[in-house]
């Protein structure tokens, strides 16, 4: 067996600052550093090649071994943009939107298809660690585990929110959900 655990993205920089020196803001990398005190080990790790992806990893105490560029769960007729927020029982909603089959359901099969590569690169009793965004993992998440209860899964990502799930016989099993602190200054 192997597993992938899956983080959002830490906190950003607001205002002026946003787009100066790092991404994340300094409470994001203090926020980082104590989420990563409880994960791993990875044998590898890949973030999203936003920097605040690639930052986060680090700050989380990993190296990145690769980025890779992951199409936004956001799409245009479907799903704009932090619209998972307003919904009562996002995953639930994420898997009637999957099942229309439309640019969402095309989104969440691309994110599946690279966890699953990432999680197949790794020895058996190993993890890996993917960084990404909110509104992505949620929808890739449901469609790694299509037959799961989904309302049992709560709101939607925050920063730092996670999940590991277990990898067996070429298949995502289990999904672990993970909350970080709070993420307000």
């Amino acid at each position: 067996m192997q597993w992938l655990e899956v983080r959002r993205h830490a906190p950003t920089k607001k205002g002026a600052a946003r787009g100066r020196g790092s991404h994340l803001s300094a409470h994001g990398v203090a926020l980082a550093r104590a989420v990563g005190v409880g994960l791993g080990p990875f044998a590898h790790v890949v973030t999203s090649a936003s920097p605040r992806a690639i930052e986060t990893a680090v700050a989380l105490g990993w190296a990145v071994d690769d980025t890779v560029v992951l199409p936004s769960g956001y799409v245009a007729g479907e799903i704009e943009h932090h619209d998972q927020w307003a919904w009562p029982r996002p995953y639930v909603r994420y898997a009637e939107l999957i099942a229309n089959g439309g640019g969402l359901a095309a989104v969440a099969a691309e994110h599946r298809r690279i966890w699953t590569e990432v999680v197949r690169s790794v020895p058996d009793g190993n993890g890996a660690l993917i960084v990404s965004h909110g509104g992505s993992i949620e929808p890739t998440l449901v469609s790694c585990l299509p037959d799961a209860d989904h309302s049992l899964w709560g709101k939607a990502f925050g920063h730092l929110d996670g999940v590991r799930l277990d990898f067996e016989d070429g298949r995502f099993t289990r999904a672990h959900l993970h909350r970080a602190p709070s993420t307000r200054a």
